[in-house]
């Protein structure tokens, strides 16, 4: 049964803004990424699962819960990080976790000061001069000190440096690693790739594509860059049965895929080359693949 469940849900704001028949549907214990551009939905969605917004038509539900009806119950079991943080009129971060820690009735910080730790946070600055990467930990640590079991995280990593948001990525390993059910935003897609189990694009308020992240990585279809030793063998092997994907003749280069490896290496060794180096399938190049083109599904 579906911990997250989205049913035909539509917010239109007219002139082909808000989401469109978004049907989302995630399991206890999965973590399912959410991707898309600036301004294709992601938020919004987001907004509707937190119960902050009622959709025009459809049904939002977590734990079985209405998501606008039983917002107040739903925020019990929630970790939420939002896409722009503002913070209360408090004055340190400290009183700022103390707040939402009473709200909680969390009286155990033991893991907020594990999180604080392991952030390099200082929650005891004054919480309206801390930078944007400060103020991102203090709703990390927030949003994770009580081991609620789900998490919603919209662009968690915001304004964080790249020692830090791999800290981050291993903090949400160890999060799913105790059955969490995460669903997570993320314009950095280093962060769904190592943490989730699908994903889901989002393009123009519709839902593009859901796919296991595993069969984004494991495509058999191999590319491979190849650096030959002159232009006359690179020219000479673009004519082979190889698809070319780029080809930049100034450095003799070319990117081809193939997916029949020893033929490929057999006709391969017949061209003067020095360097041959597999690309591996990302989510980066899937994504802007998907987006370039395709039509949109729900």
């Amino acid at each position: 049964m579906a911990i997250i469940e989205l049913q035909n849900v539509t917010k239109d704001y007219g002139n082909n803004r808000g989401i469109f028949t978004i049907n989302l549907s995630i399991k206890p214990g999965e973590a399912f990424g959410f991707i898309g551009t600036n301004g294709a939905g992601k938020t919004t969605t987001i907004r509707h699962l937190m119960g902050f917004l009622k959709p025009h038509t459809g049904t939002v539900k977590i734990n079985n819960l209405d998501a606008w009806k039983n917002a107040a119950e739903i925020k019990q079991s929630v970790g939420y990080i939002p896409g722009e943080i503002a913070f209360p009129d408090v004055s340190t971060g400290w009183n700022f976790i103390h707040q939402q820690a009473a709200l909680l009735q969390l009286t155990d910080l033991s893991y907020a000061n594990e999180l604080v730790n392991r952030l390099q946070l200082d929650p005891s600055a004054n919480i309206k001069r801390m930078s944007k990467g400060m103020k991102q930990k203090t709703a990390i640590v927030v949003a994770l000190m009580a081991d609620l079991p789900i998490l919603i995280l919209d662009e968690p990593t915001t304004g964080l440096d790249p020692l830090m948001r791999a800290e981050f990525i291993q903090i949400i390993k160890e999060e799913k690693a105790k059955g969490k059910t995460i669903f997570m935003s993320s314009h950095m897609f280093e962060e769904i790739e190592e943490t989730c189990d699908n994903v889901a694009m989002i393009k123009d308020g519709k839902i593009h594509t859901i796919t296991p992240i595993s069969t984004i990585t494991a495509n058999k279809t191999q590319q491979f860059i190849i650096e030959f030793s002159n232009e006359q063998d690179c020219t000479r092997f673009m004519q082979e049965k190889f698809p070319s994907i780029r080809v930049n003749l100034a450095t003799a280069s070319v990117t081809v895929e193939n997916n029949t490896l020893n033929e490929f290496l057999t006709i391969l060794s017949m061209y003067s080359f020095n360097n041959l180096t597999e690309q591996k399938h990302t989510l980066q190049e899937y994504f802007y693949q998907l987006y370039a083109g395709g039509p949109s599904h729900d």
